[in-house]
């Protein structure tokens, strides 16, 4: 079974910036689309950056300008350096396949913006 582990969430200040890295095991990572989706409290999971295989980016209006999405297929790994945070973007955080998710999802890793 595929095995997805995110990491990097934190308690952060309006404003700050955090990067969040997902590590993917088990899978032909580099033949994958993936991208980053978040939950937030009482809201439906979102899908809020993904990047392909040739490495274009796209993001959604929420987040766009202000998070970066990258990968590297050497070592399975996709990151979101998110800049200019805002308390909106307080969520679990996800990585998987996109746009749609076939792989287990891992438990993500929390993202708190607050003063």
């Amino acid at each position: 079974q595929v095995q997805v582990v995110e990491s990097g969430g934190d308690l952060v200040q309006p404003g700050g910036s955090l990067r969040l890295s997902c590590t993917v095991a088990e899978a032909p990572f580099s033949l994958y689309e993936m991208g980053w989706y978040r939950q937030a409290p009482g809201k439906q999971r979102e899908l809020v950056a993904q990047i392909t295989a040739h490495g274009h980016a796209m993001y959604s209006k929420s987040v766009h300008g202000r998070f970066t999405i990258s990968r590297d297929d050497g070592k399975n790994t996709v990151s979101l350096q998110m800049d200019r945070l805002k308390p909106e973007d307080t969520a679990v955080y996800y990585c998987n396949t996109a746009p749609g998710p076939i792989i287990s999802w891992g438990q993500g890793t929390q993202v708190t913006v607050a003063a």
